[in-house]
């Protein structure tokens, strides 16, 4: 199945669409729009998607959407890749030598869907002796271009090590939330003893 899904550049964008846009139904042309290719590739890609039935499609009147199957067995991890690949992730690893002593690095998936962050949610967590002013900068560049704020928290290891043996309020609510790993491992991340 994975070779149907990364043989083309079209269906790669189409893919970052549909999977950051879960609950919508999306018509053909407005695919073809934000694609920015020609309807009959975009048509073609559609198609192979449904195919392995990634996408769903359903027809009203003369228009036809498409919608993504999130209890597609790839579903998650295909969210995953695209994460790796938005800005923010591409400067964090960019700069993650810069960053300092980095273990860990989550973003919450709500965010990579860009829905707005109550003050109880997290968009970005990191693990480690982090150089703060570096960060600062990463996450004000990225504020300025997403025009909307981005809730950040960074922990050293051992205070994370600390809460999370405590069963912390914050540290469960983080375990519990989607989200994607961007650095690190995640089953260490999620695992009380090490």
């Amino acid at each position: 199945m994975l070779n149907k899904i990364f043989v083309s550049e079209v269906r790669v964008k189409i893919l970052r669409i549909m999977l950051l846009n879960p609950g919508k139904d999306l018509h053909v042309r407005a695919i073809v729009r934000a694609v920015g290719s020609e309807i009959n590739a975009v048509r073609r890609e559609l198609e192979n998607l449904v195919s392995i039935e990634l996408l769903r499609r359903r027809q009203s009147s003369n228009r036809i959407y498409y919608s993504v199957n999130t209890s597609h067995p790839f579903f998650s991890d295909l969210i995953s890749l695209v994460a790796k690949e938005n800005e923010l992730s591409l400067k964090l690893y960019k700069n993650i030598k810069n960053l300092g002593n980095v273990i860990y690095i989550m973003m919450s998936k709500s965010f990579l869907r860009g829905r707005k962050s109550s003050a109880l949610d997290v968009d970005l967590f990191i693990v480690g002796d982090i150089n703060n002013s570096i960060l600062e900068k990463i996450i004000k560049e990225e504020e300025s271009k997403i025009g909307r704020e981005i809730n950040y928290s960074v922990m050293s290891d051992e205070e994370f090590m600390s809460r999370k043996r405590t069963l912390d309020q914050f540290i469960v609510r983080l375990m519990f939330q989607g989200r994607t790993m961007l650095y690190g491992d995640e089953e260490k991340f999620c695992s009380i003893i090490q």
